[in-house]
């Protein structure tokens, strides 16, 4: 598959607007299955969660066949998330406030990446390869795929061309949300598809240049996963993925 880039200007704002929140918190256990599920559920409800795994209300990191993973949930709906291992993982969530899981690395690199997908989200949703970076924090984004908003609103700061594809470049701020480091004010980076993809190659370099092109400075690469992400819906996903090396 053909990967380049090419970005055209735009103005460079910075738009504060409602947005899914990020993935924080310490690491946790290793699990092959983890799952949450609101502390108001009812005794029977919540014996079906653990019947399906590690009954969790926050977070969890760890590696497994090589792989990093994170799942991040608030304490609102139910979700499930099992690795299968070799980079795979399986989710659905349902009735949940906001959760963001999935596999990928530690630390983030400049490196391509390949994925497939079933991906099948009721409501607002994301598909995205997703990082952070401290000094400066920043939450990234390369969208793929999305429910039934596009995110993340307002106007692009300009467009990147990559790996067959068009996506709009936004930034975004978040005051006192989530973060890898607890409850911080961070800036969100995004690239946002134009049209959605379930599957294909990511050459998050192009990404890294274009924003870099717009003054738009990343810090010291935390972890970066392929993940699935919802707010306020349900849906389920399956997702593989791999570093493409030549």
């Amino acid at each position: 598959m053909q990967r380049y880039a090419r970005w055209l200007p735009g103005a460079l704002v910075l738009a504060t607007v409602a947005v899914l929140a990020g993935c924080g918190s310490a690491p946790g256990k290793t699990a092959d299955t983890v799952s949450a599920d609101n502390a108001s559920v009812d005794a029977g409800k919540a014996e079906a969660v653990m019947s399906k795994g590690t009954l969790l209300k926050y977070s969890t990191q760890g590696n497994k066949d090589g792989y990093f993973h994170s799942f991040w949930t608030d304490t609102h709906g139910k979700v499930t998330m099992t690795l299968e291992g070799d980079g795979v993982y399986s989710c659905e969530w349902n009735g949940v406030n906001n959760w963001v899981g999935g596999t990928g690395w530690k630390p983030g690199a400049t490196r391509v990446v390949a994925y497939e997908s079933d991906y099948k989200p009721e409501g607002n949703s994301y598909l995205a390869l997703y990082g952070w970076t401290r000094n400066p924090l920043i939450e990234y984004y390369v969208v793929e795929a999305w429910g039934s908003w596009r995110p993340p609103g307002g106007s692009p700061v300009g467009m990147v061309e990559s790996d067959g594809g068009v996506y709009d470049i936004y930034t975004t701020q978040r005051v006192n949300q989530p973060s890898i480091e607890g409850t911080r004010t961070f800036t969100q980076f995004w690239s946002v598809r134009r049209s959605k993809q379930t599957s294909g190659i990511i050459t998050i370099k192009n990404h890294f240049d274009a924003w870099e092109a717009f003054g738009m400075k990343l810090g010291r690469h935390d972890y970066q996963i392929m993940a699935t992400e919802g707010y306020q819906s349900a849906g389920r996903a399956r997702v593989s993925v791999r570093e493409v090396t030549e």
